[in-house]
């Protein structure tokens, strides 16, 4: 099942989600807008831009996306994402040396290889240029209930019988994504030869209480059910 494949027709359901978690969504928007900082002035691209929903939070205004479901996109692209292709990264050709920053917002975790992807966004990236990828790890509590979830084929299992959030995740996204640890990401970035890494996070709460009120973000990644990555080129 291709990208496309997997969000066409859960657009409504992923904003949803995050819409009846509230607090859970407040505290990624906090890391989000931690890791994106001052973009007054800057060109950004959105990998996997899906609806635009972080984006329709902020100044959208310079952000250009790349999205592979058109279900998704044509949301992103009403709440002021400049969706300038539908489809994979892997298919498309990126003009060099053109971003201040391009980010991937959880769509890391749909891709097989990181590697080829990650280096064509830094080519495309200016010098100095941000490149930020943000993400629930494999190995936080949230990425373990994902994969079990994905290997049962059900959240309604007696092994996960009082330890699951009231919300979960919609299984067929969760079980859709390949999921890479935080450290696959650092190592794939320093072979490339990324630089300056910062690190932010953000949901350390164990699933079960991440909606009961909003987190700060704080430094690091050793801890977080969602976190930031950001290196520059």
């Amino acid at each position: 099942m291709g990208n496309k494949q997997k969000f066409d027709g859960y657009a409504a359901q992923y904003d949803e989600w995050f819409m009846k978690n509230e607090h859970l969504f407040t505290s990624e928007l906090r890391l989000f807008k931690k890791a994106l900082g001052d973009i007054d002035g800057k060109r950004l691209l959105s990998v996997g831009c899906g609806s635009g929903l972080f984006e329709s939070y902020i100044d959208c205004s310079n952000i250009e996306g790349i999205e592979p479901s058109e279900d998704m996109g044509k949301i992103a692209e009403k709440r002021g994402v400049n969706v300038i292709k539908y489809g994979l990264i892997e298919d498309v050709d990126l003009p060099d040396e053109t971003y201040d920053i391009i980010y991937f917002n959880g769509s890391s975790s749909y891709m097989e290889d990181l590697a080829p992807v990650y280096e064509k966004s830094l080519r495309a990236l200016r010098d100095g240029g941000r490149l930020i990828l943000l993400d629930v790890p494999k190995e936080s509590a949230f990425g373990f209930m994902y994969l079990l979830g994905k290997s049962l084929g059900t959240y309604n299992h007696e092994f996960l019988q009082n330890v699951m959030p009231e919300l979960p995740y919609p299984l067929a996204l969760a079980s859709s994504g390949v999921w890479h640890s935080t450290e696959e990401k650092i190592d794939v970035l320093k072979a490339l030869g990324a630089k300056n890494f910062r690190y932010y996070q953000t949901l350390i709460r164990n699933p079960m209480y991440t909606n009961e009120e909003p987190e700060e973000v704080s430094e690091g990644y050793k801890s977080g059910g969602y976190v930031a990555i950001i290196a520059e080129k």
